[in-house]
């Protein structure tokens, strides 16, 4: 899945419009929701029939950008409540719409403020801050930009991770952001990739059994902390060389199967996704590759598959069921459940459990807006094969292609990006 950089522009300015804003925060998150709500209605679909007045789309991005303007200026503001509402209306305004064009200007003086917030701030304002910077990222498009600001901000966000001292919420969110900030923006540097992986390994390592086999009792919040850290890990690891996808199943997939009998259900579930994860990239690698002591594997997540523990939430059971039942049906027959995500007029199929784990990463970080960044945003159309965004009109419309045809364009474009970036890997495996 190799994406082009863009060539780097001009150092950023320092745009924000000064003095008191006439408004209050929740006011002002209102109205950023309110224009991207109308700006995308009124641009994502073909309107059709001629009466009607046409919505000024220059006078509504005009209006959106000062109050995004304010929203990077209140970053700089003394109160914390003001800091974390405009981190708050940043996160919704950069999940909801495209803004390439008006962050590249200000990326510097966004980095900055986030910066900021990561050492001075409360957890709650580092947390916030850490996830505004995976949508910088995810807005700037891998490009040359976006890996500068993840060089700059990495020392930060490793430092609080390592602080046990520090919040388990902002220890989580910057476990997330070293994994998808290296995903998007460092994924070529195989110097980045091993240190964020080592990171991310030491973080969830502590919840693997000692030598006589007994799992740790968890701290207060940290299998919250392990599972996100895993989850990022599991995501860089899509990116690995052979050589080191060897290693890593060779010292993972044997603890991990015992962390299965983990007291949190989310971390069951996460370590669940990722064994069947590695096992896929296993069989990859080596048509051959078995997982040892399958049995006692199998008959675990059966046992997970049927849990009935009435100690546990209903909903807690029916998605731990669920998963594990996906998870169980691979490992004996190699047979995922394909999903497939439909936006605009067009789809992408989840068909791989490498797929899931990329697509599930860029779901928590963008919410709903994943629909509208999977249709507009070039950096996740090149990780899912999906081309350069179409042109909305009737000629689009009139010739589209099958659902099949598309099926299979999708299904090979992303096959095709992800052999040729792994011959690019392999060629580093000295240094990984």
């Amino acid at each position: 899945m190799p994406r082009s950089k863009k060539g780097k522009r001009g150092r950023g300015v320092k745009n924000g419009l000064k003095g008191e804003s006439a408004a209050s925060d929740d006011e002002l998150m209102s109205d950023i929701l309110s224009h991207y709500s109308s700006a995308s209605e009124s641009t994502s679909v073909l309107e059709e029939g001629t009466g009607g007045e046409q919505v000024d789309e220059q006078t509504a991005q005009e209006e959106t950008e000062d109050k995004l303007k304010l929203c990077i200026d209140n970053l700089m503001d003394k109160s914390a409540k003001t800091r974390l509402a405009a981190l708050e209306s940043l996160r919704l305004a950069f999940s909801s719409k495209v803004l390439y064009d008006f962050l590249t200007e200000r990326r510097l003086t966004v980095s900055d403020c986030l910066e900021r917030s990561l050492k001075k701030g409360s957890g709650e304002e580092q947390a916030a801050a850490a996830t505004v910077f995976i949508l910088l990222c995810v807005q700037l498009g891998g490009g040359d930009e976006a890996e500068e600001g993840f060089k700059i901000l990495r020392p930060v966000l490793t430092a609080i991770l390592n602080d046990n001292s520090a919040s388990i919420v902002a220890r989580q969110s910057c476990a997330r952001a070293l994994g998808m900030c290296c995903y998007v923006s460092a994924a070529e540097d195989g110097e980045d990739l091993i240190k964020s992986l080592a990171l991310l390994e030491s973080m969830f390592m502590s919840s693997y059994p000692n030598r006589e086999g007994t799992l740790p009792t968890p701290k207060p919040g940290s299998s919250g902390l392990h599972g996100a850290a895993l989850q990022a890990w599991s995501l860089l690891v899509t990116l690995c060389p052979a050589s080191r996808l060897t290693e890593l199943l060779d010292l993972h997939l044997p603890k991990l199967q015992a962390c299965l009998q983990s007291s949190d259900v989310n971390y069951r579930i996460a370590v669940g996704e990722t064994i069947a994860l590695l096992v896929e990239l296993g069989r990859d690698i080596d048509e051959d590759f078995e997982v040892e002591d399958s049995e006692s594997l199998c008959e675990c997540l059966k046992s997970l598959a049927t849990d009935g523990n009435k100690h546990r939430a209903k909903n807690d059971r029916r998605k731990q069921r669920s998963i594990f039942r996906e998870v169980l049906h691979y490992i004996e027959n190699e047979d995922f459940t394909e999903e497939k995500i439909r936006f605009g007029i067009e789809s992408v199929y989840i068909d791989s459990w490498m797929r899931r784990r990329i697509y599930d990463a860029f779901k928590e970080i963008l919410e709903s807006g994943v629909r509208h960044h999977l249709q507009f945003n070039p950096l996740l159309r090149d990780i899912f094969g999906l081309g350069a965004p179409l042109i909305l009109d009737a000629s689009v419309k009139a010739n589209k292609i099958t659902r099949f045809e598309k099926h299979l364009f999708n299904s090979a474009a992303f096959k095709a990006r992800t052999k040729q970036r792994n011959k690019v890997r392999d060629k580093r495996a000295d240094v990984m």
